[in-house]
């Protein structure tokens, strides 16, 4: 087989064998033993002393230490009788290896812990600024509406219930199990004392910082090879590509989405215990001398971490496959073509291979059985249905043509690899028409296809023929870092639930950033410019570094983010629908409309949107056009509960009540548990003073929701006005026993017990209401109405007159008022007489 040794040598430019050759001299002469340094003697100005890390190779070669970076091998007895001579010779084939990545990189070479604090220093500069940002966007689902982070739901419920908070068991399940990332949201939510995004936007950029530094050094093993000195320190070979590396990948703005955007701590965590695992394989290995040996134990426990990284999403899995490729092409030195003509053609020198010396074998039987293990666990606790996912939320997998499905898969692996490239236009959704499906060969788009897969089959043919063995080493572990993790979201093996998602580059950036440093390192050795190539790449950091600035400045808020995209993806509805329910939500009916409008015209299937535009104009008194948009939203979707309920509601404001309850319980067999539709099927009662059904269904409302305060309010108000006092002092007590601070429901018993002439007790809850809600003009009204009953005329007045200058327009107040002073006056007559 192959080792590759003497490519090594043959890859070096001329410059680069004059400079081997100075430095394995000059190692020679430095531990030659006739000149000591310290001793008075001085070295020729024309050998300059080794760097850091050539000295850190030294003593490991004279300390018996290994050399395992995939291209050559060395073994070193520490015994009395080496001469410096054949120490030469294996330290001109160290400089001669290591010469052909890392020398000729035109950068400065940092100590580890230097490397690390200006990597951790960059990403922290990258996205600070998001540290304050609100919840955004899919936050509102994942957290805000997420029963699983409320100290009220069993922590056991984590293990059942997907990243959404719904039963994986459910048919609308996305059957996202990420029980972990689940369980940190909850812990903020806990620390915190509520929905404050401060705490989780710290963590996410904390936990990006934190993946940057340990990144160093494994781009350090990647690149340079898995070495170790005598004393069990992990040596880096390649201290400037390493850097250049992870800061390539810290201040990528493609992140930006994982960091600033909350719900991204998944990728976060899931990228975090990715690399632990990884660390951890390589530790495996360390205190093997005769490359024989290595430790079970941290086999299993990097195994164990790649579950844990499963558990905080999906990709993590892929870690094992990475683990078992690293271990082939970097432990083994498997020139994987070689293995593969072998086996195909049944050659019997296979079996001399070093994958059966080196326990190869049983350490893929390790990863095989864990990943195993894990899908099955995950298969019994998802259940065997596929997520339901829409055609809108992937066109191209719903594509009648097999050809139509397999363009569009890889034209978007084609927009995967461009956004990794050059990330200027990024968009918080890439469904719902921002990419056009192709749909024949005479699209022009089928060009950038042949742009990609003529990239991946050049790299793939130097990582599989190169008879340099360095070059195929970090190649095929790039393409690997590249491809594996991005596989869960490639639509090759299951549908997923998205077009373009930025956050699943992630990790995939880790091969993308490493295949750009081996280029940078192939480019510098070819120019002469090397100040030029320097100032490019510090122009490309910067430029990413003040991209990443802007654009977790524009994740801070829905609206500047939802604004942004408009430029990004003009044809995408989506994009429009959250621009005009950001506006509506700030009460900008008028605008929202426009957007609402334009969403539904670019997708006329649309039916969150028809429902939305509906509403509005149903509050707009529009009734006729809201009817219209959602009859064809509940035609297009039967089930959509909430749209036959705001169907409901229109035809009761257009007096066709006996359609109008038909709908609501369309809506109630669509969706059992919907206290809302109860809600507004007792108003549509109450309106037909079928006060029976009213407070049933009130009642039901409150059953499924008991902190409903419009269900209770209004089962109050209707017993008062039907004279059933006591059982409206009951209803009130028991609301307010769920909701004691609901100002409104203070007021509504208040004035029950004000009638049933508790005057004290009404008071109190008057006043209670008052200082909660101290602007609201009825309730001075109906305590001055109270104070009036009870004949404290003077408390009486000053509240009349509160309530009067808070509401000039109440004319019953005024009225009340008229009468009051009236008796003042009468009062005032018989004093005087």
């Amino acid at each position: 087989m192959n080792t590759g040794r003497s490519s090594e040598g043959a890859a070096t430019g001329r410059g680069g064998r004059r400079q081997a050759s100075r430095e394995s001299q000059w190692a020679q002469r430095r531990l030659s033993g006739a000149k000591k340094l310290g001793s008075g003697s001085s070295l020729d100005p024309a050998h300059p002393p080794a760097p850091w890390w050539r000295l850190q190779q030294e003593r490991a070669l004279r300390s018996g230490g290994r050399c395992r970076s995939g291209s050559f091998e060395l073994q070193i007895c520490n015994h009395h009788n080496v001469g410096t001579s054949n120490l030469g010779q294996v330290l001109r084939k160290m400089a001669q290896a290591e010469v052909n990545l890392d020398h000729d990189i035109p950068l400065l070479a940092l100590q580890p812990c230097w490397a690390k604090t200006v990597v951790g220093l960059f990403s922290f500069i990258c996205f600070a600024n998001s540290y304050n940002g609100d919840f955004v966007f899919d936050d509102s689902e994942a957290i805000i509406n997420n029963k699983d982070l409320r100290a009220e739901t069993p922590l056991d419920d984590l293990w059942y219930h997907d990243f959404w908070g719904s039963k994986l068991s459910s048919n609308t399940s996305h059957k996202s199990y990420r029980p972990l990332t689940v369980l940190t949201f909850r812990i903020n939510y806990h620390l915190a004392g509520g929905f404050h995004p401060l705490g989780f936007h710290v963590i996410n950029i904390l936990l990006h910082c934190i993946i940057s530094v340990l990144i160093v050094d494994v781009f350090s093993i990647l690149l340079g090879g898995l070495q170790y000195s005598n004393k069990g320190r992990r040596l880096n070979l390649v201290p400037k590509s390493s850097l250049l590396a992870a800061l390539l990948f810290a201040v990528h703005p493609i992140h930006t989405e994982c960091i600033a955007g909350i719900v991204g701590r998944a990728d976060l965590l899931c990228t975090l215990f990715f690399l632990l695992s990884f660390l951890v394989y390589c530790r495996a290995f360390k205190e093997s001398k005769e490359g024989t040996n290595f430790s079970t134990a941290w086999i299993l426990l990097s195994v164990l971490l790649g579950a844990t990284a499963m558990l905080c999403k999906e990709q993590g899995i892929t870690i094992l496959g990475l683990n078992a490729l690293f271990d082939g092409v970097v432990i083994n030195k498997l020139n994987i073509l070689e293995v593969v003509l072998k086996i195909v053609r049944k050659d019997k020198s296979l079996e001399s291979l070093v994958v059966f010396r080196k326990g190869l074998l049983f350490r893929m039987a390790l990863l095989l059985s864990g990943g195993a293990t894990m899908l099955y666990v995950r298969w019994r606790i998802m259940g065997t249905g596929p997520p339901a996912f829409t055609e809108v939320d992937n066109p191209a997998s719903f594509a009648d043509s097999i050809f139509v499905r397999a363009i569009n898969y890889n034209y978007y692996y084609s927009l995967n690899a461009w956004l990794l490239l050059c990330p200027w236009w990024l968009c918080f959704d890439w469904s719902m028409g921002c990419v056009p499906l192709i749909k024949s060969v005479s699209d022009w788009r089928i060009i950038t296809l042949a742009i990609l897969w003529f990239c991946l089959i050049a790299l793939m043919c130097q990582a599989l023929c190169s008879e340099d063995s360095r070059k195929r080493r970090i190649l095929t572990l790039g393409l690997g870092f590249l491809i594996i993790p991005f596989l869960p979201a490639s639509n090759l093996f299951f549908r997923v639930g998205f077009v373009i998602a930025e956050r699943v580059n992630y990790l995939p950036s880790i091969g993308y950033c490493m295949l750009i440093t081996y280029g940078f390192s192939l480019l510098s050795k070819q120019t002469k410019k090397k100040k030029l190539l320097v100032a490019a790449v510090l122009g490309v950091l910067l430029i990413n570094v003040w991209r990443c600035i802007i654009r977790s400045n524009q994740w801070r808020s829905e609206e500047h983010l939802f604004r942004s995209a408009l430029s990004v993806c003009p044809l995408n509805a989506k994009v429009h629908y959250n621009v005009g329910k950001n506006l509506a939500d700030k009460g900008n009916q008028t605008a929202a409309i426009s957007y609402y409008r334009e969403a539904v015209r670019l997708n006329p299937k649309y039916v969150h949107a028809m429902n939305n535009l509906g509403n509005i104009l149903k509050e707009r008194n529009e009734l006729h056009e809201a009817e219209e948009l959602l009859s064809l939203a509940v035609q297009i979707q039967p089930d959509f509960a909430a749209a036959w309920m705001n169907l409901g509601i229109v035809q009761n404001s257009l007096r066709r009540y006996q359609e109008a309850e038909q709908s609501y319980w369309t809506a109630i067999r669509h969706r059992r548990k919907y206290p809302d539709c109860y809600y507004n099927l007792g108003r549509l009662y109450a309106d037909l003073n079928r006060h029976v059904d009213a407070l049933n269904a009130w009642r039901n409302a409150t059953v499924l929701k008991p902190q409903h305060s419009l269900a209770w309010n209004n089962m109050i108000i209707l017993l008062d006005n039907t004279g059933n006092l006591a059982q409206a002092e009951a209803v009130g007590r028991e609301a307010l026993e769920l909701i004691p601070n609901d100002h409104s429901l203070m007021f509504s018993l208040a004035n029950v017990l004000g009638k049933s002439q508790k005057y004290k007790e009404s008071e109190a809850l008057f006043h209670k209401a008052i200082k909660a809600n101290p602007t609201a003009a009825s309730y001075h009204g109906n305590l001055a109405v109270l104070y009036h009953r009870w004949g404290n005329l003077d408390l009486a007045k000053k509240h009349y007159e509160i309530s009067l200058k808070l509401d000039p327009t109440a004319a019953g107040t005024r009225e009340n008022y008229s009468l009051l002073k009236r008796k003042l006056d009468q009062l005032q007559k018989k004093d005087d007489v």
